[in-house]
């Protein structure tokens, strides 16, 4: 997609000018930090969601007030177990599209972790570990490593030291309503992936029907390379929006 200025009313003539950011496990609303500005440059009106982490339905409580909040139709966008998240969530009658980043997108009456189990274990899930209160964070290797390998040293110390550990209970929590079953889908698979296995990735996105777009990355796709994961935003912004288009 070309990357043209655009301005807000442009944006908003596409149907779609409101993006939702669903970040994911061990990490916070500023992993979009590099995309954000990209896409307020296109004249999209951007909220990062800040998941608390603690439960499934916290999670998509977090994110359905900050769909409530949106003047129009919503882009739903999720980061690894932020798929979750917008898989149950983007059942809301506002949000037009979804677009998963590396992400999980569970079927009905399937959790987190049933669904990465139908893979083959990735290197990352060697470094996940749980503290006394039942939450599960990763180690600064398994960052440095396994979770943005492709980062700058910088980068993956702030990923340390802002990491959201992660309620492990959560994970196990399961799909009432697969929201890609009547949304359309948008998938970014990371090739070079070491949290969730990238066949799995490869798989989903053909389940889903998904448009897909393959970036060879690190699971922090949208930090490793924000303008290509900003680019297919966009474009699912445009085609979404342009399906509403055509059904008024």
């Amino acid at each position: 997609m070309a990357n043209t200025p655009m301005d807000e009313s442009t944006a908003s003539a596409t149907g779609i000018k409101n993006i939702v950011l669903v970040h994911g496990t061990w990490a916070d609303g500023t992993s979009w930090g590099k995309v954000i500005p990209l896409l307020q440059a296109q004249g999209y009106h951007v909220t990062a969601v800040q998941n608390p982490l603690t439960s499934l339905g916290d999670d998509v409580a977090a994110t359905k007030r900050a769909i409530a909040l949106q003047d129009g139709p919503v882009l739903l966008v999720g980061h690894s177990w932020g798929g979750v998240v917008i898989t149950e969530a983007g059942n809301d009658s506002k949000v037009t599209g979804l677009v998963y980043v590396a992400a999980a997108a569970p079927d009905e009456g399937q959790s987190f972790l049933d669904l990465v189990q139908t893979a083959a274990a990735t290197p990352g899930n060697d470094e996940i570990r749980p503290d006394a209160q039942g939450f599960v964070s990763m180690t600064p290797k398994g960052i440095i490593e396994d979770f943005a390998q492709d980062l700058t040293s910088t980068e993956q110390q702030v990923l340390i030291a802002t990491q959201g550990p992660q309620a492990f209970s959560a994970l196990k929590e399961k799909i009432t309503q697969a929201a890609w079953k009547t949304k359309p889908s948008w998938y970014v698979v990371a090739a070079n992936d070491r949290m969730i296995n990238p066949d799995l990735e490869r798989t989903l996105a053909k389940k889903m029907n998904a448009t897909t777009t393959t970036l060879a990355t690190s699971h922090v796709a949208m930090l490793a390379q924000p303008e290509k994961v900003a680019a297919v935003i966009m474009e699912a912004a445009s085609k979404a929006g342009a399906s509403i288009v055509a059904a008024r």
